[in-house]
């Protein structure tokens, strides 16, 4: 027997509760994101000297993380697709605040790797991104990229709020305290967000469509009959629904992939390395931190338009908005080589910000906008895997560039090169042409 669901036109004048949703998977990326990507950068120096260890060693233990990330993606995109969101992000929130406590015992390099690159991040890569992306793509349409760039603005926050508190505790206690706050934080806050504010079905499910959009009466339909209506809802815009193995035969699936690896050469380097970065050119580093700060905050504006270009741009101009962030990183980046200076590390991360958060929100917003909501968690998911190699050498490599020539100029002219390559190999992804058969929703491999 079908299910049904009543759909209720004083219920849509309401908030639409996929705002809910961006609310609290918003908070798990702020938080998430700042402790354990923005604010390693903060505590890089302090671990290194605390543990005895080189840089390159130490950034072996990000790396490690984002190794493990390529593993779990695909497994992590199968369960999303399967059991829903929900579930998923909660048990990596538990793995973000367990990792953070649990870095207080730490003293040796083979128990900050485990710690570390094994339980904080696999609990980061778990939580905080592919399920994160099916949460809000299961509810948002026409709307996705205004909803993905209000959890950018939260990501941003990261940078702006964040990161400066991780720099200030370290500073004014230590480093084993601020994970320990990090992680209590994540348990008490972040886990009941979820589990009241992230649902495991799409909107249809509980008879709502996608952005909140209306109905022309009160009625009672089949679930199934919901669930077309949402599919209807999407081709206006020309969203079909693929599935896993119809996606992965496109062209523009390894393109798309490929373009992110690059990019993981680009943004994992200057993410981790770029507070030591300027701590070796005498700043201070709170006001190293406050630098990125200012950077976070420059870059709002270029979250929000990107956002608003993606709900509006057609699915064929696309790859445009993408070419343009990657070479406002190469931008950058080149301004500083002419001119090593306190002030060009500023434009350099004030133009990195900008065009890595327009890639936070255009790179999934394209793949959905590509290949559909049904299967996101197991397409991304493979997509992660590919991304892997790349941004897992990027940041030892940059630690091995400077524990041998004591500099980081090098390792910014691949950046450099890197952008632009990325730039012009998104060009060449075109839309998928439709798959020859629809399935149903509930048939996302």
């Amino acid at each position: 027997m079908k299910s049904q669901v009543a759909i209720d036109k004083n219920k849509q004048s309401r908030i639409f509760f996929g705002w809910w949703t961006v609310l609290a998977t918003s908070f798990v990326t702020l938080w998430g994101h700042g402790f354990i990507t923005q604010g390693f950068s903060a505590m890089f120096k302090p671990i290194s000297t605390d543990l005895g260890i080189t840089r390159a060693m130490t950034s072996v233990a990000a790396s490690i993380g984002r190794f493990e990330g390529g593993i779990e993606a695909p497994i992590t995109g199968w369960i999303t697709d399967k059991i829903g969101p929900r579930w998923v992000i909660l048990f990596g929130c538990f793995l973000v605040g367990l990792g953070l406590i649990l870095m207080n015992y730490v003293n040796s390099l083979w128990a900050f790797y485990v710690v570390w690159g094994g339980v904080t991040a696999s609990g980061l890569n778990i939580g905080s991104t592919l399920p994160v992306n099916k949460a809000i793509s299961n509810w948002f349409v026409k709307k996705r990229g205004t909803a993905l760039s209000v959890r950018a603005v939260f990501h941003g926050l990261a940078t702006i709020a964040v990161l400066p508190l991780v720099a200030y505790l370290v500073t004014t206690i230590d480093w084993r305290m601020t994970c320990v706050i990090g992680g209590v934080v994540m348990w008490i806050i972040g886990m009941p967000l979820v589990w009241f504010l992230v649902k495991p079905e799409r909107a249809e499910y509980y008879g709502l469509l996608p952005d909140g959009g209306t109905m022309e009466e009160e009625l009672v339909i089949d679930t199934g009959d919901m669930i077309s209506k949402g599919v209807e809802y999407a081709a206006e815009i020309k969203e079909v629904e693929f599935t896993f193995r119809q996606a992965i035969k496109t062209p523009a699936y390894w393109l798309l992939g490929l373009t992110f690896a690059v990019n993981g050469l680009v943004t994992a380097p200057i993410m981790i390395h770029g507070m030591p970065l300027l701590t070796d050119m005498g700043v201070d580093p709170v006001k190293a931190a406050l630098m990125f700060s200012i950077s976070g905050a420059a870059a709002i504006p270029t979250r929000l338009a990107s956002g608003f270009l993606a709900d509006r741009v057609k699915k064929e101009h696309f790859r445009y908005i993408l070419t343009a962030a990657s070479l406002l990183i190469a931008v950058g980046v080149f301004i500083f080589l002419l001119n090593e200076t306190v002030v060009m590390a500023q434009i350099l991360l004030i133009t990195f910000y900008m065009g890595f958060t327009a890639n936070f929100i255009l790179n999934t917003a394209i793949i959905a906008r590509y290949f559909g909501r049904k299967s996101l968690g197991s397409i991304q998911g493979l997509m992660t895997m590919i991304m892997t190699p790349s941004a897992v050498m990027a940041p030892i490599y940059t630690g091995w560039i400077y524990d041998n020539s004591g500099s980081y100029i090098t390792a910014l002219n691949v950046c450099a090169i890197m952008a632009v390559g990325s730039a012009i190999l998104v060009l060449f992804a075109l839309p998928p042409k439709p798959p020859a058969l629809v399935s149903d929703i509930r048939k996302f491999l």
